[in-house]
């Protein structure tokens, strides 16, 4: 068995596999440089190709004796144009352009827009953006057949490029069929997190929990305008969500995204359910050894804002120095979390208790680590609900989460300052304080001397009962006397 530290950082870092990154030598490489969850793209590669990852991931888990989360990201009802006759056309700046339903190849007046449910919904004045938003389109008029637009920004068009519409709910599926297939494939595998991409209302997240038959946990991605006015919605039916800043960019103004950034990690925080910002946060790092300075703030500031983690995409999946950017990522996240400020700027936001015992006594460990020399929280959780609770204080020392049930500790590898180890369930008192002091000292969380705080329920393996807190001291034999 491989011997790893800890971390030694409470903020996650989730990285997407690629091409780059697929093989079992540079994940492999990526995780001991700082991954603690891996992000499988449904959008690109085949299931022979992913299965080959999720089986790398595990065989990597079991050589490290750590629980490592693989988040599946589902590709969604991506609208797209059709194909031009020439592969490309252009738009004249303030010249008019039709996205209509005839299937021939377009050209520069027109293209077909391979959607029905599209048409027949638009209103004069909304917008349409085209390749990421590098074409601006406007609504001149639209009717079951075609919508003749005026080009707000003209350029460059090629076959199947990305459609945006930022001013309408589209009644378009959350799932596709591709989608069903993947999600299928992902539960089969084995995924502890499933992404659902461009999620509009909470509705969307029905069918996707209903597929999933209780198995893994479910992100919602927020990267549409229409989440965003019925966030709270949404963030009640999900498990956890993700800030994925890239089309949520594309739809919105460039200003108005880093306030909603904070807002969707606030809001998320508060119900204490994981959240992901995502999307370009070294983006430079694709073909550049070194981020900006820009860039680097950028992750700095989500850390400050207290998300549980900060992903990298193409930069792990296609980029020349994968494994150079996992690190500085991990570098500039412990040296935010060695900032004496960064308490206070994590918990600016208040996250009171709510009327529990399992609250109150949450909220007591941050408390009281923040008065007693406490050298980590040892949570007993089987479902997860306790650790996420704990994580929801953001308290000042990292937390060990002992739970017998592997899907639990795989889920919470995305937690802030979770530290999950699988290991049996305990039946009494003194089982639980002499197992926390042993795996406290056998995962580097505490020496001879140190004190440590266990969270835990009774009657054990009831889930929901958590209400006993205990104080406990380190002694030196405790290693070798208990090791087994």
């Amino acid at each position: 068995m491989a011997k790893l530290e800890p971390r030694g950082r409470k903020v996650k870092i989730l990285a997407t596999v690629g091409p780059a990154s697929s093989s079992p030598e540079m994940l492999r490489k990526l995780f001991r440089a700082g991954v603690d969850a891996f992000r499988v793209n449904m959008s690109h590669g085949e299931h022979t190709v992913h299965a080959e990852t999720f089986a790398a991931i595990r065989a990597m888990e079991k050589e490290f004796q750590r629980p490592i989360a693989i988040l599946c990201d589902l590709q969604g009802p991506k609208l797209r144009v059709g194909k031009f006759r020439d592969g490309r056309a252009v738009i004249r700046h303030s010249g008019h352009f039709t996205l209509d339903r005839n299937p021939e190849p377009g050209d520069d007046t027109r293209v077909e827009l391979p959607h029905p449910e599209f048409f027949g919904l638009l209103e004069k004045g909304q917008r349409l953006l085209i390749n990421d938003g590098k074409i601006q389109l406007k609504v001149i008029s639209a009717d079951d057949n075609a919508i003749l637009c005026s080009a707000v920004v003209g350029g460059v068009i090629s076959d199947r490029k990305g459609v945006n519409v930022p001013d309408a709910e589209i009644p378009i599926p959350a799932l596709t069929e591709k989608d069903r297939r993947d999600l299928s494939f992902a539960v089969s595998q084995g995924a502890d997190w499933i992404g659902l991409s461009f999620v509009q209302r909470p509705e969307d997240l029905a069918e996707a929990r209903k597929l999933m038959g209780g198995y893994g946990a479910l992100c919602a991605k927020i990267e549409k305008p229409m989440a965003i006015r019925r966030l709270d919605e949404i963030l009640e039916m999900c498990d956890g969500v993700m800030v994925a800043r890239g089309d949520l960019g594309v739809e919105l103004l460039p200003e108005e995204v880093p306030p909603l950034q904070k807002k969707i990690v606030n809001k998320a925080r508060m119900l204490g359910k994981p959240v992901i910002v995502a999307t370009q946060m070294l983006e430079s790092m694709i073909e550049s050894p070194a981020p900006t300075r820009a860039e680097v703030s950028d992750v700095a500031n989500a850390v400050y804002d207290g998300a549980d983690a900060v992903m990298l995409s193409a930069e792990t999946a296609a980029g020349e120095w994968p494994e150079e950017a996992v690190a500085i990522m991990d570098r500039i996240a412990a040296q935010v979390e060695r900032d004496e400020g960064y308490l206070a700027r994590v918990r600016f936001l208040d996250t009171p208790p709510d009327a529990t015992t399992a609250d109150a006594l949450s909220h007591a460990c941050m408390t009281i680590a923040d008065t007693v020399p406490i050298s980590a929280i040892t949570v007993f959780t089987g479902s997860g609900s306790t650790a996420r609770r704990v994580a929801r204080e953001r308290p000042s020392v990292p937390m060990l989460v002992l739970t017998p049930s592997d899907r639990t500790a795989r889920r919470l590898a995305l937690l802030w300052g979770a530290h999950p180890v699988i290991t049996r369930d305990i039946g009494s008192f003194e089982e639980m304080i002499a197992k926390g002091k042993r795996m406290a000292l056998r995962h580097g969380f505490g020496k001879a001397g140190s004190k440590m705080i266990a969270l835990a329920g009774v009657p054990f393996g009831t889930p929901g009962s958590t209400n006993l807190l205990h104080v406990v001291t380190l002694a030196g034999d405790e290693l070798e006397k208990h090791r087994r």
